[in-house]
């Protein structure tokens, strides 16, 4: 078992149902941050990566594809949620809102596969995602930005 460092990112594997629903929220409120180089650090320094259909490699590459994301992706929310884990993989949905430059709004689906090493850094992760166009009315995440509150509901709670 490894031990906390600097460079470690508890809960580490091996995950129990309680530790994995723990990294899920962690993973969760790091992207809600919207900081590229923030999040990156939850990843391996060689972390691989497949995001719909691009192909990322390494923290660098990880920092610059979320400065493009969140450039496009305006008033960005996200929820996960965990769906199956095991020793050092876990598996979760999620959806999130945002809005274009040009003010329309989607709800983007997805499915991530993440892999772990030791040290609780995340070194695979596969990402499935889908957009579906949405009326400004039909948004369900309505928090300020940043961390979703304890108190809003989760997907299965809003029927996603």
């Amino acid at each position: 078992m490894a031990t906390t460092t600097m460079t470690t990112r508890p809960p580490l594997p091996p995950f129990t149902h309680e530790s994995a629903i723990q990294k899920v929220r962690l993973a969760e409120d790091g992207w809600n941050t919207r900081d590229p180089a923030k999040v990156a650090l939850a990843y391996a320094i060689d972390s691989r990566w497949r995001n719909r259909s691009e192909f990322i490699n390494g923290r660098n590459e990880i920092v610059a594809f979320l400065t493009r994301k969140w450039v496009k992706e305006l008033d960005y929310r996200l929820i996960k949620e965990l769906w199956a884990f095991g020793d050092n993989r876990i598996a979760v949905r999620f959806a999130y809102e945002w809005h274009d430059d040009s003010g329309h709004w989607y709800r983007s689906y997805g499915n991530e596969n993440w892999e772990f090493d030791g040290d609780g850094l995340m070194k695979l992760r596969f990402a499935s995602i889908n957009d579906l166009p949405i009326l400004e009315s039909d948004r369900k995440y309505h928090w300020l930005l940043g961390r979703r509150p304890e108190d809003h509901p989760g997907l299965s709670d809003l029927g996603l």
